[in-house]
């Protein structure tokens, strides 16, 4: 090769060496701009509900996110560390000069302190890492419908109500917290169907459903709670028929609960350590009707406080009463949401961090060293920040908007 050719090589190679770092300054900036985009519209459609909603509860600012949605692995991402949020693994970890979670996006983007941007994200596929100019990589993968709720009012709030929801699902299992609670809750599982149901993933927990037999969850020191024969049969609806395994014996478990009133047999048991026998009665008829089985249940014209609760069905056949207080709204929120439902109001409490949008506290039988994790003051506080009831409540209100 000549003098000429040589250098004439060399400023091609140049051009084309400036050219592709151009060309990925001009990536990088543009993906910064739409995170910086994506989480502004966040931030504003979450102002948009606080002033909708404008019951408060401050929360610990941990800025955390969770990634592994359904079936997927189970990952936390806090203060440049990934970590496996079931064994505490670092699975990967970075010195961070800037941190932007997403929670809308499924998102967490940094930026370390060697200019390089590392980006972490879920999608309809996955879990992806992309760190600087490397090509993504999976860090888990399974198939889920994660739709954008085009058209709807509070669509990035509804993402990620509806991440709250499938991030715990953990090995097929609905449970309120995967950190704290190590079974599900019929109770809690009916809500997280409906919104599974609305969204196209009930195979997500199709497998857990169909292989059911117990007619109780046997939650809240093992009683025998007299709703959850009815929510047993609605979640068998979901995913199965009347033909499933365990109906003939939901059927035979109810004759315990039954009672005779002036309007004819309705059900009244224990649920939640009380007497609720309108609740009750009103899951038994739902999850009877849901498989088109006999149903000679009449709800009894009774105050029940949890009446309010079953916002979707039966709403005529409902007394006034006492209603839930203060406290049931901080630690409980899952129970005001539904009431809002129930009665058109907005007294449900809103978080007024970023992420997530749903939680418990002070619950009976939640574990809650296993939410360590996550920070130790959790434990003391009796604090498990993300639940499935709280978040489905949200979600099925907020989605009629």
């Amino acid at each position: 090769m000549t003098y000429i050719n040589c250098m004439a090589f060399r400023l091609k190679c140049t051009l084309l060496f400036s050219s592709c770092l151009l060309v990925s300054q001009l990536v990088l900036a543009q993906t910064n701009d739409a995170f910086d985009r994506q989480l502004a519209e966040y931030h504003a459609n979450l102002n948009q509900l606080r002033k909708a909603h404008p019951n408060s509860r401050d929360m610990p600012d941990l800025r955390f996110f969770f990634f592994g949605m359904g079936d997927r692995r189970k990952l936390i991402y806090r203060n440049g560390v990934l970590k496996d949020a079931l064994t505490a693994e670092v699975v990967r970890s970075w010195p961070v000069k800037r941190e932007r979670i997403i929670p809308s996006a499924y998102t967490v983007a940094l930026e370390t302190t060697g200019g390089k941007t590392i980006i972490l994200a879920e999608d309809q596929a996955g879990v992806w890492l992309t760190e600087g100019k490397a090509a993504r990589t999976a860090l888990t993968r399974s198939n889920l419908v994660l739709p954008d709720f085009k058209g709807k009012t509070y669509a990035p709030i509804l993402k990620v109500l509806h991440h709250e929801v499938l991030i715990n699902i953990n090995q097929g299992k609905p449970v309120p917290n995967f950190l704290v609670y190590k079974k599900p809750w019929y109770r809690d599982a009916t809500l997280m169907g409906m919104v599974l149901k609305q969204t196209g993933n009930l195979r997500q927990i199709r497998d857990w459903v169909m292989a059911i037999r117990d007619p109780f969850d046997r939650n809240n020191h093992g009683i025998s709670e007299a709703d959850n024969p009815g929510e047993l049969l609605y979640l068998i609806s979901l995913v199965s028929n009347k033909n499933h395994p365990a109906v003939a014996t939901v059927l035979d478990s109810l004759k315990q609960f039954v009672k005779t009133g002036e309007q004819g047999p309705y059900i009244e048991g224990k649920t939640d350590y009380n007497v609720h026998p309108v609740f009750q009665t009103k899951w038994t008829k739902f999850g009877l009707n849901a498989l088109g089985l006999p149903d000679p249940y009449q709800i009894p014209k009774t105050y029940d406080q949890y009446s309010s609760l079953f916002w979707w069905a039966y709403k005529e056949q409902h007394v006034d009463g006492k209603r839930f207080d203060q406290s049931n709204s901080t630690n409980y929120p899952y129970l005001v949401w539904a009431d809002d439902h129930f009665y058109g109001e907005k007294n449900g409490i809103v978080t007024n961090r970023d992420y997530p949008l749903s939680w418990e506290a002070h619950a009976s039988d939640a574990t809650y060293p296993g939410i360590a994790i996550l920070d130790e003051s959790l434990i003391r506080d009796k604090l498990s920040p993300s639940h499935t009831w709280h978040a489905a409540e949200m979600f099925l209100l907020l989605i009629e908007q």
